[in-house]
Formats: C-alpha cells, structure tokens, sequence
C-alpha cells in the first residue's frame, strides 16, 4: 500500500492537501494542525489508507490521510481501533488535540480529554479509554506512540473485511478475538481466514 507521498504541495485547506507527485496529484485528509505545519512547498507526508462502507448501500469510500510524524500516524491508527472511532472522527480528535495533549490522555485514562472534541460524547469518550486500556495499550505509551505489534496488519485485515460488507463494530471485536487467542503473530492474510470463520 502507499508509505508516503514526496511532492510539491499544490494546494491546502484545513483539512485537505494536494501533492503532486510526478505528475500525479494525490489528495488526502489532514489535520489542522498538519495544515499549520505544512509552509514549505517540498513536502512529504506519511500515509494511511481507508475504506469504509456504508452497511445500508454497500457503496465504499476510500480516502488517503496524511501525516508528517510516525507519532502522529501511529496515533491516527491507533484511535482507529476503537468501536465507533470512524477515521473521520479520529482525525477530528488530531485536529483538536495536540500530540502531548493525547500522550497525556492515554497515559491517565482520562475521558474528560476527549469529551471536549467536538462530536464525542461521555460514552464514546469513556470507550476510548476502555478499550485501549483493555487492549493494553494505556500506561505502555511513552515518548512517541508505540503502536501494537501487528497493529499494521490488523487495521489492513479490517479494512477488508468491511469492504467485503461486514460491520465494522462486528468486525473490530472478532479480530481482537482472534489475535487475543493466537500465540503468534498473524499476517494480515490469516487474520482474515480466522476472522471469516468467525463471523
């Protein structure tokens, strides 16, 4: 999949950037706080890329999101494991709140951080919290986000799985199932067989 793009920067708003990479014009998801730091016209972002699919349509969306930190992209993926933290919303919670602000806020388990994004609510705030703290996440981050081993691959596995029309709460829940329960790290290919045989 697409690690980064390196390219002129065509244009910006606060919460989308163009780069031209050779001719070919990439457009993807920022943060406000990436759309601050972006003044130079050479630029190179990191990449994440999403699927979503609408359970009532079927239709599906793919949206390609820029970082210009690991930290910051290994956040994004992180907060993205969480039941009904859309990428979308976890762009929102970028935007609004600053790196040291989110290391602080898994670090303490403290709710209250999130709840002053726009959008979140006391349960979904408190979610966050609980699952990651659940996942063994929060009181392991130190310095830079740390995300879990096979983080990459679980995120890979669930997009699939949603684009093949899955629920993505459904499927979230199976795949921590079935990395909970394995005693090896998984490749993305037999994260999907297990997780089909579940679902």
């Amino acid at each position: 999949m697409i690690s980064f793009v390196k390219g002129r920067l065509v244009e910006k708003t606060p919460s989308v950037a163009i780069v031209d990479c050779n001719g070919l014009g990439y457009e993807m998801r920022i943060s406000a706080h990436t759309y601050e730091a972006l003044t130079e016209e050479s630029v190179m972002l990191l990449t994440h890329y999403a699927i979503s699919v609408d359970v009532r349509s079927g239709a599906s969306t793919h949206q390609l999101f820029g970082f210009l930190t690991k930290a910051e992209r290994d956040m994004f993926r992180l907060l993205i494991t969480v039941s009904g933290v859309s990428s979308t919303i976890a762009m929102t919670i970028q935007s609004t709140l600053a790196m040291d602000q989110l290391r602080s806020a898994f670090l303490h388990g403290d709710a209250g951080m999130f709840k002053t994004v726009k959008g979140i609510g006391p349960k979904l705030a408190q979610r966050i919290v609980a699952e990651l703290a659940e996942k063994g996440i929060i009181g392991e981050v130190h310095g830079d986000i740390a995300a879990p081993s096979g983080n990459m691959a679980r995120q890979e596995a669930l997009a699939a799985l949603c684009s093949l029309g899955f629920d993505k709460i459904r499927v979230d829940k199976t795949l921590n199932a079935v990395v909970k329960d394995s005693s090896e790290n998984l490749d993305v290919e037999e994260m999907i067989k297990r997780s089909l045989k579940a679902l």
